[in-house]
């Protein structure tokens, strides 16, 4: 297992297409292709022959982060690029903290559901 892999485990190609990562993200491709511009310095996805991006497990971490300022947050962007600058560990700490517990009130929620219909 390489290292990617340990610190990512949710993902299991060294590679994703932008389609997939908004996905993961939860912002339109579009909106990717925007931060690209806007983040030149943490995101640059590689491109194929076909001008097709893709992106590493570690890109979309980062992508992950920068919904995280500027959705939940409220940041602006350059606020968020001295963010992942100087504190991007705390970033990533709280954006997955966040992460986890929206999954574990989406998981309640579908529990409440499940006893509503009993």
């Amino acid at each position: 297992m390489t290292t990617h892999e340990n610190q990512h485990p949710e993902f299991t190609k060294p590679f994703y297409k932008i389609k997939d990562v908004a996905e993961f993200v939860g912002v339109p491709p579009s909106t990717l292709r925007f931060w690209e511009q806007k983040f030149p310095d943490e995101i640059s996805p590689v491109r194929n022959a076909g001008n097709i991006r893709y992106y590493t497990p570690q890109m979309i971490d980062t992508l992950r982060m920068i919904r995280y300022l500027l959705y939940d947050r409220g940041m602006k962007i350059e606020a968020v690029r001295d963010e992942l600058r100087h504190n991007r560990r705390n970033v990533s700490r709280r954006q997955k903290i966040v992460d986890n517990l929206t999954s574990v009130r989406n998981e309640l929620k579908e529990l409440l559901k499940a006893l509503d219909r009993r």
